[in-house]
Parts: structure tokens; C-alpha cells; sequence
């Protein structure tokens, strides 16, 4: 084998012959060595593959897989757990609108509104424009049973406005009717007296009457508030006799005259039909009976009007 060497610089020449074992040496360099490594690779491989794929790995692997399955059961079971309590939290909302509602269409059937004004078979009116809300999960919605929660969350907060609007009405109503002036202070008797001139029953002059006389026949009926108020008196007065006198606001007073026992105490608010007292034959008084008068800002009015209105 004869090798050639060239001077780049000075451009000479120089041959090199190679015999023997010269020849074999260089051989083995060029082509025995790139095998040689290759082999050795090749085994190295194979033994680091086998370290990883040893007893105890594989057991490893496979604790490692029971793990997360149990956790895989874990989530499912909460998962289950949280879907079932958001159904029974949809089915405790579907018959709380429902009450709601039937309260609802009671109330508005009881106080005369106007048709459609509250209206409990109709969905909330709801408008707007649609404008879509990306969440963090990359545009994931959530699903079906959680948007009907919140659907049903919205009916129940629409229906509670239109009962607290609603409530508020009818306690206005309320107190205007509770206030409201009507009917007789005894369920029994007869008006033995009425308003205006009369002859006086003790001595027998024309004298001034001012108030409506319900004769009774006997003592301890029940004598009751013609409208709510406010107890302003409730004791001996001359010529009255047990008196009560119960302020209900808007100028109006009424008087209960004559009685064998007052039940109320100044201060007391009275509700209307609440019995205030029993009747007698107290004070300036021919037999057992109630007294009944009505003043209107300071100044004594006829009776009549008020005992014969129809109760709102």
C-alpha cells in the first residue's frame, strides 16, 4: 500500500509505502473501529433499556396506575355527589317559584289590580342585546343543569319584586281600610237615639244630641273599635260616664260612651273590630247602652254616615 503526502505550502511530495503489518494496522483503524464502536453502543443501550425496564419498575408502573385510577374515582364519585345536589337544589327552586307563584296569582286575584299588571303565569320580560361571554376554560360553556338554576334564580328574584311591590300595595290598601271609618261599635241593639235635637230624657227640654245611642237591653256586650288607632283616653268623664276615645288619624276621633268596663289603656293601638270595651249604664244614662260619636278635626259630626258605609 503506498500512501502520497503533499506539501501545500512548498508543493512537494513524499510517498510513504506501507507493508505488512503496517498495512493491517491501518486497515483495522479505518474500518475495524466504527464496528467496534457501533457494538459497543448497541450494548450499552441494551443494558441502560434493561435498568428501566427491571422488576421494579414495573411494579412502580403499575402502583402509579391504581393511583390514579382511584383518583379518577375519587372525581367521579364528587363529580356525582355535586350533580345530585344541584338537582335537588333545581327541584327546591322549581317548588319554591311555584308557591310563589300560586301566592302570587292569590294576591293579585284578592286585591283587585289591574289585569296584567302582575302577572305570575308569564316568564320575566327580559331583552337585551346577545353578547357572548368567553369563560377561562377556552370558550367551554357549562352545561344544561346549571344554566337552569340560574334561569330559575331569575324568576324567583322577578317574582320576590312583584311581591314586595305587590305587599306594599296591599298594606297601603291595608291601612287605608284599616282606617277607613264604618260600622256600628255593637253587632246587637237598636239606635235608641240618633244625631242632632232631641228631647232631653231627664227634663224634658229640646237639648243638643251629639252623638248616635245604640240601646243594648242589657250591660256587658262587647263594644268594639269602628276603625284602628290609637287609645287617647279610657276613664271616667262627667256626663260619659266609662269613656274611650281612640284617635285614628287624618283628623278623625270616635267615642264610646256609657260602658260598665273599659278594656283598653291610653296609648294602646287598637286594631279595627277589636273589642274596647262592655256596655253600661254609666255615667249621665237612662239604661244600658253605648254612646257612639265621631269628631273630625276637633268638631262633632253626624254618625249616620259612617255607621251606614260598607267596609272596604
Amino acid at each position: 500500500m503506498k500512501i502520497i503526502i503533499v506539501d501545500q505550502k512548498h508543493g512537494e511530495t513524499r510517498s510513504l509505502v506501507l507493508k505488512g503489518w503496517m498495512r493491517v494496522l491501518l486497515t483495522f483503524c479505518f474500518l475495524g473501529m466504527p464496528v467496534l464502536l457501533g457494538y459497543y453502543g448497541y450494548q450499552f443501550s441494551v443494558n441502560r433499556s434493561a435498568g428501566l425496564y427491571t422488576d421494579g419498575a414495573a411494579q412502580a408502573w403499575a402502583d402509579r396506575l391504581v393511583e390514579q385510577e382511584a383518583e379518577v374515582q375519587r372525581i367521579r364519585e364528587e363529580t356525582l355527589a355535586q350533580l345530585q345536589a344541584l338537582t335537588l337544589r333545581l327541584a327546591n327552586l322549581q317548588a319554591r317559584l311555584s308557591r310563589l307563584d300560586a301566592l302570587g296569582e292569590f294576591l293579585t286575584s284578592i286585591s283587585d289590580l289591574d289585569d296584567g299588571e302582575f302577572n305570575f303565569d308569564q316568564v320575566p320580560a327580559l331583552g337585551g342585546p346577545k353578547l357572548r361571554l368567553e369563560d377561562e376554560n377556552n370558550g367551554f360553556e357549562s352545561f344544561d343543569l346549571i344554566q337552569e338554576i340560574d334561569d330559575l334564580s331569575l324568576q324567583i328574584e322577578d317574582r320576590q319584586q312583584q311581591l314586595e311591590l305587590l305587599e306594599n300595595l296591599l298594606s297601603d290598601r291595608q291601612i287605608q281600610s284599616d282606617t277607613f271609618l264604618a260600622g256600628r261599635p255593637v253587632s246587637s241593639g237598636w239606635i235608641s237615639s240618633n244625631f242632632g235635637r232631641r228631647i232631653d230624657p231627664f227634663n224634658g227640654d229640646l237639648a243638643w244630641h251629639q252623638g248616635v245611642d245604640f240601646a243594648t237591653g242589657v250591660t256587658g256586650v262587647d263594644v268594639s273599635s269602628v276603625a284602628s288607632g290609637v287609645v287617647t283616653f279610657a276613664g271616667e268623664r262627667s256626663g260619659y260616664g266609662l269613656l274611650v276615645e281612640i284617635n285614628h288619624g287624618n283628623g278623625y276621633e270616635s267615642l264610646y260612651a256609657h260602658n260598665e268596663e273599659t278594656l283598653v289603656n291610653p296609648g294602646d293601638i287598637i286594631k279595627k273590630g277589636q273589642i274596647i270595651a262592655l256596655s253600661g249604664n254609666s255615667g249621665r244614662s237612662t239604661g244600658p247602652h253605648v254612646h257612639f260619636e265621631i269628631h273630625k278635626n276637633g268638631r262633632v259630626i253626624d254618625p249616620a254616615s259612617y255607621i251606614n258605609r260598607t267596609n272596604r
